[in-house]
């Protein structure tokens, strides 16, 4: 055994003889900057794989250790979270850079969205304290259900995209905050919402048909948006997309399933008649409901 262990002394102290520790002596840093004002260092790494976003992950994800995230300004207020700008880059290497939609969820007490039940019907809570903190509204069960929402928009947005639907791409969910794809100019201007948009009955009806595509797509998987109106549709580049995914709802688990997806095709036929664009409410429910069981 002696003998052993001084074979193994012997052999680290030539290994140390030999080993060149320079290449070593200065230590590598994520970057020669500090945070500013309304900076952190990303949070991509302090996250797990099933917080990231589906893969492949495309080209303009940065992924860098080394980058910074910074707040560019509010783009949207809510009744249960607020959108904010940011711009993710590593300092000093303008290949990476992006600019991200961020939206972060406030509690219940923060919160004047007061409908949630109706959307939440047929989800499950695995954790059973987390379920009985949500039924008794607690301070704790009113932190889960911020949670819950931005969980259940990464998980949406994500299903949706690996689907082929026109939705932001969903780079990661930290707790509260969800971080995804900025739909509008490098320059950080927002795509116009469809309620916003000014086009001729031809162009609109071009709009149109989109919808219909990605409710189809919705539809096809089992669900329905829940809320769907011109103003949580984009257009951006002609074509629009579809955001605001947290109240996605399950047309068979939840008992008002069908309902919410009757709604969604009232408001988007209303919406268009009004601008003279040929649609029907009813006739369009139908054709959802023979996708849903295709």
């Amino acid at each position: 055994m002696s003998d052993l262990f001084a074979s193994s002394e012997a052999s680290t102290s030539t290994t140390s003889s030999l080993f060149d520790a320079s290449p070593f002596e200065s230590v590598p840093t994520f970057a020669d900057v500090e945070p500013g004002e309304h900076q952190r260092w990303t949070t991509w790494p302090a996250i797990t794989p099933t917080e990231r976003g589906p893969l492949p992950w495309p080209e303009w994800v940065v992924t860098s250790a080394g980058a910074l995230d910074t707040e560019l300004g509010i783009l949207k207020t809510g009744k249960e979270a607020d959108v904010f700008l940011l711009e993710r880059a590593v300092p000093d290497d303008p290949e990476q850079r992006t600019l991200l939609a961020a939206k972060r969820y406030r509690d219940t007490d923060h919160s004047s969205f007061h409908r949630s039940g109706v959307y939440t019907e047929g989800r499950t809570t695995r954790n059973t304290r987390d379920a009985r903190a949500l039924a008794k509204k607690s301070g704790h069960g009113r932190a889960v259900a911020a949670l819950q929402w931005s969980f259940a928009e990464f998980d949406a947005l994500s299903r949706m995209w690996e689907l082929g639907a026109p939705v932001p791409y969903p780079v990661q969910v930290n707790g509260t905050e969800l971080l995804m794809e900025f739909i509008g100019d490098s320059s950080g201007v927002a795509a116009p919402r469809l309620a916003a948009v000014r086009s001729d009955p031809v162009e609109l009806a071009g709009l149109y048909d989109q919808i219909v595509d990605l409710m189809r797509i919705f539809a096809a998987a089992g669900f329905a948006h829940g809320d769907l109106s011109a103003y949580n549709l984009l257009v951006h580049e002609g074509r629009v997309r579809v955001i605001d995914l947290p109240q996605i709802v399950d047309i068979i688990a939840n008992p008002q399933g069908l309902d919410l997806l009757h709604r969604d095709c009232v408001n988007i036929c209303d919406w268009f008649a009004r601008r003279r664009v040929e649609c029907d409410a009813e006739e369009l429910f139908a054709e959802m409901l023979a996708a849903s069981y295709a």
